[in-house]
């Protein structure tokens, strides 16, 4: 009776013996580790799971003290190679079982990590509109007093500094519209979201790089609703972000003289179902990411990387991932970002069950 309640549990169960080997384990607990009981039991779990010295110890006071332990944000890694976080609790049976409750706290480390980023764009975007606001006002008038000033000059090659400072208002203000991001609410019509992506390829092939473009695409996505023109240039911009930064590397010190190295980009499509945005749960969301096998993002940039005016590059704007952001947003999407040495990987997430639109 116990062990078919057990059996039901989300929650994943093991059970080890005095030598700290697996002598049971529930269904939940196969699908986390990615393994079969049957081809586990007698292991231990530095042979099943990788765990390190800590873990271990743990689970070996809990069975001689036969007291329950508890280990907050252990890494495991699964038969499948996945690196997990979880929290988990050895609970002594008797003196010669364990029973080991384990919970896995990657998706919600990232769900918190998700809520707490929609909530720095919210708070970036009250800060750029008002900002947008206090600017423009001044702007205005210093090219109305501008323009007034060029009638009245008494010589007429004056008129160029007037020039110059009305070409410098627009500039500012044309600077200020980009950091508000798209200036009317996106489209509400179904879009082939293989048809943004193939149109931001042809678009950065057009260009003549060296990078290798791959489509990995699942055909399977329904359409997303939205606005593609939108969702177009939000894709365009973090793709050919990644493509500046690829095509600003310097050249290796064990590549030959005139080889360059080897760079690619990958447009990967996938479903996720039952996923949660912020805090909403969506039957099915699309995610698209724009993976790089660059050098990767500075530590320093990563905290601030969607904030206006942030860039790793000199020449860099720092506009376009705000926007790419923002697009996302009004779609009730997000964009998520990891980033090592020799993987890069943007992740835009779309709700597939019609649920998009601006609720901000």
């Amino acid at each position: 009776m116990h062990q078919r309640l057990l059996e039901h549990l989300n929650t994943a169960v093991v059970v080890l013996d005095a030598q700290l080997r697996v002598v049971w384990m529930n269904p939940a607990a196969e699908t986390l580790l990615a393994v079969s009981l049957v081809r586990v039991k007698g292991h231990t779990p530095e042979h099943l799971t990788g765990m390190d010295a800590e873990p271990i110890k743990v689970l070996r006071k809990a069975l001689d003290e036969q007291h329950p332990y508890t280990q907050r944000e252990a890494e495991i890694v699964n038969v499948a190679s996945e690196v997990l976080t979880v929290d988990f609790t050895a609970t002594p049976i008797s003196r010669d079982e364990l029973l080991v409750e384990i919970e896995p706290r990657d998706r919600l480390m990232q769900i918190s990590r998700e809520e707490a980023l929609i909530a720095r764009q919210e708070a970036v975007k009250v800060l750029t509109r008002g900002l947008a606001h206090e600017v423009k006002n001044p702007l205005g008038g210093i090219r109305g007093a501008a323009q007034l000033l060029e009638r009245d000059l008494p010589e007429p090659q004056m008129v160029e500094f007037t020039r110059i400072i009305i070409e410098e208002v627009d500039r500012l203000r044309d600077l200020v519209d980009r950091m508000l991001g798209p200036n009317r609410p996106p489209l509400q019509v179904p879009v082939n979201i293989h048809a943004v992506t193939e149109r931001v390829r042809s678009l950065l092939l057009a260009e003549g790089d060296s990078i290798t473009m791959v489509a990995d695409y699942d055909p399977s996505l329904p359409e997303v609703i939205g606005d593609e023109g939108q969702l177009i240039q939000a894709v365009l911009n973090i793709t050919r972000n990644a493509t500046q930064a690829l095509n600003e590397q310097p050249q290796g010190e064990d590549q030959t003289e005139g080889e360059a190295p080897h760079y690619e980009i990958t447009l990967r499509t996938r479903a996720r179902r039952q996923f949660t945005l912020g805090h909403e749960r969506h039957r099915l969301v699309c995610e698209l990411a724009i993976i790089d096998n660059g050098p990767g993002i500075p530590e320093t940039l990563r905290e601030t990387l969607f904030y206006p005016m942030v860039s790793g590059r000199a020449e860099g704007s720092g506009l376009g991932l705000s926007i790419a952001q923002g697009i996302l947003h009004q779609h009730q999407g997000l964009i998520e970002c990891d980033s090592r040495p020799g993987h890069t990987e943007f992740r835009l997430l779309i709700p597939l069950d019609g649920t998009s639109g601006d609720h901000t």
